[in-house]
């Protein structure tokens, strides 16, 4: 059953977006039927973003309705995939969920080692810094998407829009979201040129300028071919040697 969310960021012409109107627990139940007895839900953000590290989060539940919050008049917000949510609703979810939840936890790649082993490989090692600092060690894994960074001997479980779809993984989509959205409005009080509190590092108009005009911070990546666009930075940027099995960057 779908309804209809408003507010829904890069809608063109404000448009309302049609999703569901709240995560499920189909994926969960599935597994259960098939004999899986602790599942963690996993999602990440910061994956496109010019700065900042990579955040994941893993995330339990006991298979209860999750929290709902107060809407408009008698309606109610229900638990969501973070994007279809309004950053109001993602911080009080944020406040309650872990309260909730059976068990949590944060995983993160520094812009640093993204430059040094990639995307894949760094979002599968905050992958399992996350599902390592859980409580206890969950027997499947439900992934956002199709391919499954993890492999063996983790039992997987890939689903395009498992986010909309899984309470864990909505779950570990608001967390994620609202913690990395809080060390990127931190690090702005350093930089704040960048307008890192409001593009989360992310390519926006102030964000692009502030790169031309006074270069990477120690927070950018530096493997990325935006740096190709900005020729007086050019020579900072980090190319990884696809031959070196170990990661090695060479600065050309």
């Amino acid at each position: 059953m779908s309804d209809t969310l408003p507010g829904v960021p890069g809608v063109p012409g404000g448009k309302r977006a049609v999703a569901r109107s709240a995560a499920g627990y189909e994926i969960e139940h599935q597994l259960v039927a098939g004999g899986a007895t602790l599942i963690a839900g996993v999602d990440e953000v910061g994956r496109g973003a010019w700065a900042g590290p990579l955040v994941v989060c893993a995330a339990v539940t006991d298979l209860s309705p999750a929290p709902e919050l107060p809407g408009r008049g008698t309606r109610t917000v229900r638990l969501n995939d973070s994007k279809l949510l309004s950053p109001a609703h993602r911080e009080a979810f944020a406040e309650v969920l872990p309260g909730w939840l059976a068990g949590h936890a944060i995983g993160e790649s520094s812009p640093a080692e993204i430059d040094e082993v990639g995307m894949t490989e760094a979002l599968r090692r905050a992958t399992l810094r996350a599902l390592d600092a859980l409580p206890r060690r969950p027997d499947m894994v439900i992934l956002d998407g199709k391919h499954d960074f993890l492999g063996r001997p983790w039992r997987v479980r890939c689903e395009i829009k498992a986010d909309q779809r899984s309470v864990s993984v909505a779950a570990a989509s608001v967390l994620a979201k609202v913690h990395r959205d809080r060390l990127m409005a931190a690090l702005a009080a350093d930089h704040p040129a960048y307008g890192f509190a409001d593009s989360a590092g992310y390519p926006s108009p102030a964000h692009q300028e502030a790169l031309a005009a006074a270069g990477p911070t120690p927070h950018h990546r530096l493997s990325w071919s935006y740096l190709d666009d900005l020729p007086q930075w050019r020579h900072l940027r980090k190319h990884r040697d696809p031959l070196a099995g170990s990661g090695q960057m060479t600065l050309l």
